[in-house]
């Protein structure tokens, strides 16, 4: 009989997995990649990815759970440091156009997962308006200390910024983005 896996090695195995199936998930989109191909990425046998996971969608929750917490700490550090309220709405952008530069950018992952499973997953529903409430309340909360302008329309800027790059390929359209929260914001 094995023996029995340690909760350190389990840690580890589930940030394997994530690592890996996030990966893939993002690069080729969830339905077309199989189990088979998490498993060999992660180096895991189906036997522990589905003893960490029970279902593929559970792994796509968690996954995009996961990114949200880094996506939006990433953002949040890069915005936060500067003094000027008007600063850091615009450099909102300035963030995502580096994130539009990286080599592999294929737009939102939530968006895409919503694309492909919304309508099919309530649970992958919620987690993609999770992540979107909390991206819009973030923007809102640097909007709000800005300006009195409504923030709807700077996170609407930047949800069009992103759905642009990712289809056209081009990070400038942060910059396009930039300029018009500019001209709302005063």
């Amino acid at each position: 009989m094995p023996a029995p896996i340690s909760e350190e090695q389990r840690a580890r195995d589930r940030e394997a997995l994530l690592d890996a199936a996030e990966a893939l998930f993002y690069e080729r989109g969830v339905q077309a990649v199989g189990m088979d191909a998490v498993r060999e990425a992660a180096g895991l046998s189906l036997k522990r990815i589905y003893a960490l996971f029970a279902t593929k969608e559970d792994l796509v929750v968690e996954v995009l759970r996961r990114r949200d917490r880094r996506w939006r700490a990433s953002l949040t550090e890069y915005v936060e440091p500067r003094e000027d309220p008007r600063e850091r709405v615009l450099s909102l952008f300035d963030w995502l156009e580096r994130w539009f530069a990286e080599p592999g950018f294929r737009g939102c992952a939530w968006i895409n997962a919503y694309g492909e499973l919304g309508s099919a997953s309530p649970a992958v529903l919620a987690e993609v308006r999770s992540h979107k409430r909390a991206f819009h309340d973030q923007i809102a909360s640097w909007v709000n200390a800005a300006t009195d302008a409504p923030a709807e329309p700077v996170c609407l800027l930047a949800e069009g910024a992103i759905v642009t790059a990712s289809i056209t390929g081009d990070p400038g359209a942060a910059r396009a983005g930039q300029e018009a929260a500019r001209a709302l914001i005063g």
